[in-house]
């Protein structure tokens, strides 16, 4: 339900959205915001001088996505779930706890029984088994112990990821 559906809060209410998440297009950089026009006049001060316009590629693709791809967020939806639950699994299977991810596409993995520091594991895995995570410190001091993987692949790079790192955290006797 929108807020702006409520009595009086029309007038009150600015959207901020994308279409980064909802139809995968992290990198073409397109934003939108909606609100009452005599707010947006104002907004509109502000938004000249300090952000430069997108692309016009940018713009068309974006254009093409919410004109034809309304169903895309549910396939897609859809798509990530099945490569949630299977890497779920495989990191389950490796013995490696993880945050259960409820809205991203992205796991928050333990590496505390392998003895490395974030950092240091994230390093190794990228040069040893050339596959590439963030250490969890990169999101704060207290992300030390974790990495972030991303599952937004497809089933077959994620099935080759799966088994390079279950291969790489053998070593450790996790």
């Amino acid at each position: 339900m929108s807020i702006a559906s409520i009595p009086k809060m029309k007038e009150r209410t600015f959207v901020v959205n994308g279409v980064s998440k909802s139809h995968s297009m992290t990198g073409w950089r397109i934003g939108f915001l909606f609100g009452p026009a005599s707010l947006m006049k104002q907004v509109l001060k502000v938004h000249q001088y300090n952000v430069s316009c997108a692309s016009s590629v940018s713009q068309y693709a974006a254009l093409q996505a919410l004109e034809h791809g309304q169903d895309d967020p549910q396939v897609m939806r859809e798509a990530y779930q099945k490569r949630r639950d299977y890497m779920m699994e495989r990191l389950e299977a490796m013995n490696l706890p993880f945050a259960s991810p409820s809205g991203a596409f992205y796991l928050f993995v333990s590496i505390e029984k392998t003895g490395l520091s974030s950092f240091e594991f994230a390093d190794r895995l990228l040069n040893e088994a050339q596959l590439a995570a963030v250490p969890g410190t990169a999101f704060s001091t207290y992300g030390e112990g974790f990495i972030r993987i991303s599952y937004a692949y497809s089933m077959d790079n994620l099935k080759e990821a799966a088994d390079r790192l279950e291969t790489f955290v053998k070593r450790f006797n996790v």
